[in-house]
């Protein structure tokens, strides 16, 4: 399927390994140029390196990086000095640390909401008016399952991300949606990444049991069995980007293998 987006710009948060590569990666097949944005400046000009020599890369598609912290002012000013409009900007942001809410003070708190749910905000900000202005723009904010069903070690992350639910479910009703612009989170259950280890490692120390033997239960209690790779959720993303997918808005989209129970 051609998903009509070739030749348009995208921002690709967290984007150097991941689930924001594979978001990276999927649009860059489909011929959109990205400018993918992390902290780790090494690993982040390796992820361009690996999206540039894609084989499934089309003739033309441009590969920017840049360095920066996306939480921060000066991150995000960096980011808007390379190149100031996009068509598509994803949004991502490691997940706040797992642990025991008693242990948390305010500057933790104000962390996680910081990057969680301020950030992405900001982003949209930077982004929707010209989006509107060109009659196109995608918006797609990589959440967590955990905004469904809360985990209970992941406390500021179940927060910060819900806070950024609530209002997206505002602004992408709003007369952006009549200007051709959508905003939709993305929310991802257990994948294949650095941060499915991380969090497992917490409860690996807070149980007393194996690594290996938490993930085995957690790979158990999923439907399909297995955990999620990066490049089948950036297909997700990549869709949700699509001109097919213009009639989708402030939706939350849940990618886990079927391991929520609800109906809804």
């Amino acid at each position: 399927m051609d998903l009509g987006i070739a030749g348009k710009w995208a921002l690709v948060c967290g984007a150097s390994k991941g689930l924001g590569l594979g978001c990276a990666q999927a649009l860059v097949r489909e011929g959109v140029h990205v400018l993918i944005v992390a902290r780790g400046a090494e690993a982040l000009k390796a992820a361009a390196a690996r999206l540039e020599a894609d084989s499934a890369l089309p003739a033309g598609t441009n590969v920017q990086f840049i360095a920066a912290d996306i939480t921060t002012v000066e991150g995000r000013a960096a980011v808007f000095a390379v190149r100031k409009d996009f068509d598509i900007v994803v949004t991502n942001a490691g997940g706040p640390p797992p642990g025991d809410f008693r242990d948390w003070d305010r500057d933790a708190w104000i962390k996680a909401v910081d990057a969680n749910m301020l950030t992405p905000i900001e982003l949209i900000k930077a982004t929707v008016d010209g989006m509107a202005a060109r009659g196109f723009g995608r918006i797609v904010n990589i959440t967590s399952s955990a905004v469904k069903a809360p985990i209970d070690i992941l406390g500021l992350s179940n927060g910060a991300r819900s806070g950024l639910t609530g209002f997206v479910a505002g602004v992408a009703r709003s007369k952006l949606a009549a200007q051709g612009v959508t905003i939709n989170n993305l929310l991802p259950g257990a994948f294949d990444t650095d941060r499915l280890r991380g969090t497992m490692s917490g409860a690996a120390q807070k149980t007393g049991q194996p690594l290996e033997a938490i993930m085995d239960a957690r790979r158990k209690n999923i439907p399909a069995q297995r955990f999620g790779t990066p490049e089948e959720f950036g297909g997700i993303c990549a869709f949700l980007c699509s001109m097919q997918a213009g009639y989708m808005t402030g939706q939350n989209v849940l990618t886990d293998g079927g391991a929520y129970p609800g109906s809804y």
